[in-house]
């Protein structure tokens, strides 16, 4: 089973944060792990994210999306015409925030298609921190309240940059990974 990292933008890379960490843990698991920077990793647009996951995951449905902000984004819209396991999405929200990079990226511009990101995996998690300095909590219980995961609203872990949390470790990450398998 294949699990694909989708990094968040404004020049995040593959090496930031928690990804290195929790991919590590989940390689001797099992799991082929895809941990690559994105291209147009700065504005992120929707159009060259979700072209480059087609071209990493390659038809296969045997895959788990893990993604971060606008990772999560990339990966709710990839889910909305994929079938895949299922998915973890971190810091997501479901509007710009009036931001105008976020605008541009593409993500906002058409309705969210719901019912048929629930429809085409089999399990949704999602996690948030209440003191989340990028996306209102509020709007990560949007989120929650569309698509029914598995949901995990912590407590100061920030945007759960490496800085937010006092380390690039994402345990609670990898365990309910490890739950699901």
């Amino acid at each position: 089973m294949k699990v694909l990292f989708i990094h968040g933008n404004g020049g995040c890379t593959a090496a930031h944060h928690w990804y290195r960490s929790a991919a590590k843990e989940l390689s001797p698991l099992g799991f082929d792990v895809v941990l690559e920077t994105f291209p147009d990793n700065i504005i992120a647009h929707q159009d060259i994210w979700l072209n480059f996951m087609e071209k990493q995951l390659n038809g296969d449905s045997e895959v788990i999306l893990v993604g971060h902000s606008s990772g999560a984004l990339a990966a709710m819209r990839y889910a909305e015409t994929h079938s895949l396991v299922g998915s973890i999405l971190v810091s997501a929200c479901h509007t710009d925030l009036g931001d105008p990079t976020e605008k541009a990226s593409g993500f906002y511009d058409t309705p969210w298609q719901w019912e048929a990101i629930k429809a085409n995996q089999q399990w949704i998690i999602q996690f948030h921190s209440e003191d989340d300095p990028l996306i209102p909590v509020k709007e990560a219980r949007f989120v929650r309240d569309q698509l029914t995961p598995e949901y995990y609203e912590l407590k100061n872990r920030g945007h759960f940059m490496g800085s937010d949390s006092g380390g690039k470790d994402f345990p609670e990450l990898v365990e309910v990974i490890k739950q699901k398998f």
